[in-house]
């Protein structure tokens, strides 16, 4: 046991929770930067950015960590083996001679996902079914029986990446989609992804140093995120225990628990001065957006109006506003085109300079309606949707005058 001071006092661990490895965080989309920033910040070290994902390296409190405190992360994992195989069995035989019974017990259950790519294993399922059947095997054969498959609840969750020959095996350590808060009591139509929401506000530079406004909220997502962002809520503050590491072999509870603690008291250590506002024409999305808020003990910090956007004037000040409209894929509206003039008609006429928006939408001919020209356009993903991620500049006056005054 190694024992050393932290934070005054005396604690005891294991040496494997200080040892550093490698891991990968996933997410979405153009958020990778986003996340390597969250992920530095955390201490996290060798930060480098692939597709999708981040890789980076630190400890068992560093995994942690980034499990309760990234907003941008769809799951953390570790990889644990790497090798080359040029056929089933070479697959076989390598995935044989890991010692799993170090990694989990035989009355564990387990789970593979697999991704595969190149000329040599052509179908995924099947290199998870060869892999599935060479753990269990070596349990088999050492035990006299086997740990069970799980594909809904499992004790581990285990990623087979395999690339042209080269195949990668990784744990889940977040269990579920890190996406999945555990705030959701009321879900509207078409919710917008947890970690897609936090990534667009961290992409609109949500800084917290002025107001912010959603004029089209459905069940709240966007201000749920941007009033956890402000009160410095940690993103898995509601999920509770439910990661995928608390199940896991090597777990400290002393840690996590030192961790979590760690970060629930920056709670609140923000400052926020400013107001969140939400409006929703539907009476019924507000309603479950009330729910959500309620549950989380934001209803406090977040002012709901119903009716049409375009009567509702946003806060005074500096303000930030993000939405998420309609796109006509699950939210059907008469005449798309006609609602999307409205909104840049509203932006136009009823927002001053001191505001600045950013919306995202799938429907590339309806945004042309508008009638604002972005100043940036963000490919992002919802869902199966490519969308845009717009931002709006407001000034008063026409363009030409906004320019004049620039020169002055």
């Amino acid at each position: 046991m190694i024992i050393q001071k932290e934070h005054g006092k005396v604690v005891t661990e294991s040496p494997s929770q200080r040892e550093k490895f490698k891991m990968v965080a996933k997410t979405m989309v153009n958020l990778e930067e986003v996340l390597a920033d969250e992920l530095r910040n955390l201490g996290a070290e060798n930060v480098t950015v692939t597709t999708r994902a981040v890789e980076f390296e630190g400890d068992m409190r560093t995994l942690y960590r980034a499990n309760y405190c990234c907003r941008t992360a769809l799951a953390i994992l570790k990889p644990f083996a790497e090798f080359d195989a040029d056929d089933d069995q070479q697959l076989y035989d390598q995935v044989y001679k890991i010692r799993w019974e170090k990694i989990m017990d035989v009355d564990a259950t387990f789970m593979i996902d697999s991704t595969t790519s190149g000329e040599v294993f052509t179908h995924s399922y099947y290199a998870a079914l060869k892999t599935k059947d060479a753990i269990v095997d070596r349990f088999r054969r050492n035990f006299g029986k086997r740990p069970s498959i799980d594909t809904e609840t499992p004790d581990y969750k285990f990623n087979l990446h395999i690339r042209d020959n080269h195949v990668t095996l990784l744990m889940n350590s977040s269990g579920d989609s890190l996406h999945k808060r555990g705030y959701r009591q009321g879900v509207g139509i078409a919710p917008i992804n947890e970690v897609l929401a936090a990534g667009l506000l961290k992409l609109a530079g949500w800084s917290c140093d002025c107001n912010f406004y959603d004029p089209m909220c459905g069940s709240g997502t966007l201000l749920i995120e941007a009033a956890m962002i402000a009160n410095n809520i940690p993103a898995q503050y509601y999920r509770g225990n439910r990661f995928g590491f608390t199940r896991w072999k090597e777990f400290n509870l002393g840690e996590w628990k030192s961790v979590k603690n760690e970060e629930d008291r920056k709670i609140g250590s923000l400052d926020f001065e400013g107001e969140i506002w939400g409006n929703d024409i539907d009476p019924q999305v507000i309603q479950q957006c009330e729910k959500n808020l309620e549950y989380t003990k934001l209803h406090h910090d977040v002012m709901l109006h119903i009716g049409d956007f375009a009567e509702q004037d946003p806060p005074e000040g500096k303000t930030l506003i993000v939405t998420n409209p309609p796109y006509g894929e699950r939210i059907k509206v008469d005449d798309l085109n006609a609602m999307y003039e409205k909104l840049g008609d509203t932006f136009k006429q009823r927002y001053g300079k001191d505001c600045e928006v950013w919306l995202i939408t799938s429907d590339f001919e309806a945004m042309k309606h508008i009638g604002l020209h972005p100043s940036k356009k963000i490919p992002v993903q919802n869902g199966s949707l490519d969308c845009r991620f717009l931002k709006f500049e407001l000034y008063e006056g026409s363009k030409k005058a906004k320019y004049q005054a620039d020169a002055e």
